[in-house]
């Protein structure tokens, strides 16, 4: 038998490391740093996927969604604002979007979206030296200078506002040359986004499936690189008009909602397949969340009273699940209060990147929460927004509501004895079963007072504010 001398080995076995560090340079960096997939879906209901009650009761499973929430954390009082612009800006800056400028719903011809003095999640990984990319909708600024690609963003596709303005284009008498249609658009850091065709009905059925092949590629391309990625997959549906991609329109007999669910469930799953493909599911933050409550038309609030656009729990309580294998426990679910403003700060410390400390945040860590070294939530309580009112206030189990808004549709009412719930006894915020436990308003005027406080060193800014935007000298009261 022919004998290898001892160094030819060693020789090989060079080769061999140095091929399998080559293989798997992502393993090797985002050890350190996760990869982030934040799948936000637009308008879906607290009560729409199986998890939550919904799923076959409304027409269609969604067991690929299913999985994902019994793998990682689901959370069952998850708060958003309860509109989508205050919402999104919440989640990127950390801030309640009233600080912001960001407080009500942006329409075309509106001067809208954030500054470019906002830090934004975005922002704050690519300093941490994550590739970022958003696809689908942004709704936080229509121009050039507040597009996702001026806000942090590496690359971006998708539309600025919102889908409702995809009916334009087939309305009797609607001409562009009067308003401009909105448009499909496309961009990188460091450059103008330019447009890249109108989004008309056709184009609103097939952007959630251009939004996942997108998301998809993005991935692929920053894992073969062995870069930490944030891939920010945006998708559109459910938001009105609700039109499924035309490979499902009519797949599950149950109308044009359950079809829209069906395709929903199909895209979270071939991200999560791609996720599973690269082998980098250990090393994956996966995220699902709706960013504020049901359209109260046509989606469904579950065991929650209203829908988008007001304070009732129906508008701002929201899905949301997390997973991250070997760091997350699975199959864990909690009832522990968390807002959106706080997912800034935790993925912030969980991928190692920072926080501004120059301006208030309001939003808190809940890492611990997440990842089980804690059954507690980083927080008591939230103030809940409507427009720029303060519509209510939630601490606790208890909730205290200033206005009464049924819809997005009736004008707000000012109370002049606020209305007090125990969400745990009322969780419909039932008007004839208010209680009396008066002294829980002391810790919540004592929240309103440490924000009002806050405004006086640091105001709030106004919308519509142009760029550029610097703070004011703080009131020395």
């Amino acid at each position: 038998m022919k004998r290898t001398h001892p160094s030819h080995w060693l020789g090989l076995a060079g080769l061999l490391v140095a091929s399998l560090l080559a293989a798997t340079p992502a393993a090797a960096q985002s050890a350190k740093q996760p990869n982030i997939l934040f799948i936000l879906v637009d308008n879906l209901g607290y009560g729409e996927l199986g998890v939550y009650g919904g799923g076959a009761t409304r027409g269609s499973p969604t067991p690929r969604i299913d999985r994902l929430a019994n793998e990682g954390l689901r959370l069952t009082n998850m708060n958003m604002e309860p509109q989508c612009t205050p919402s999104r800006s919440s989640m990127l800056t950390g801030r309640y979007a009233v600080r912001s400028g960001t407080h009500s719903v942006a329409y075309a011809g509106m001067a809208e979206g954030l500054t470019q003095w906002e830090v934004t999640l975005a922002e704050s990984l690519a300093d941490a030296g994550y590739s970022t990319a958003l696809y689908g909708k942004w709704h936080l600024g229509s121009e050039n200078g507040r597009l996702p690609n001026d806000q942090g963003f590496d690359v971006w596709y998708g539309i600025p506002r919102t889908t409702n303005e995809s009916l334009w284009p087939g309305t009797p008498g609607y001409s562009a040359q009067l308003m401009p249609p909105e448009q499909i658009m496309e961009g990188r850091k460091g450059e103008k986004s330019r447009d890249v065709r109108v989004y008309d009905l056709e184009e609103r059925r097939s952007l959630d499936s251009e939004i996942t092949r997108r998301s998809i590629d993005f991935m692929e391309r920053q894992t073969n690189a062995g870069k930490p990625f944030f891939a920010f997959a945006s998708l559109t549906q459910p938001h009105y008009p609700v039109l499924a991609n035309r490979k499902f329109a009519g797949k599950t007999g149950n109308g044009e909602w359950a079809d829209m669910l069906a395709e929903m469930d199909h895209n979270v799953g071939q991200m999560l397949d791609a996720v599973e493909r690269l082998r980098i599911r250990d090393n994956t933050i996966v995220i699902f969340a709706s960013d504020n409550g049901a359209d109260a038309q046509e989606g469904w609030s579950g065991p929650w009273r209203g829908g988008y656009f007001t304070a009732w729990e129906g508008g701002i309580r929201v899905p949301f699940m997390i997973r991250w294998p070997g760091k997350i426990p699975a199959a864990r679910t909690t009832n522990e209060i968390v807002h959106g403003v706080d997912l800034f700060p935790t993925l912030a410390q969980l991928a190692g990147s920072k926080v501004p400390n120059d301006r208030p945040i309001d939003g808190v860590d809940q890492s611990g929460l997440f990842t089980g070294k804690t059954d507690k939530s980083g927080r008591d309580g939230i103030l809940i927004w409507v427009g720029d009112r303060l519509h209510a206030v939630k601490w606790r189990n208890y909730k205290v509501h200033f206005y009464q808004q049924e819809t997005m549709f009736s004008p707000p009412m000012k109370l002049g004895v606020p209305m007090l719930f125990d969400l745990h006894a009322n969780p419909l915020e039932d008007p004839q079963r208010t209680v009396t436990a008066g002294w829980v308003l002391g810790p919540m005027l004592k929240m309103i007072g440490a924000f009002e406080a806050s405004v006086k060193k640091a105001p709030l800014i106004p919308m519509g504010t142009p760029d550029p935007y610097r703070p004011p000298a703080a009131d020395p009261r």
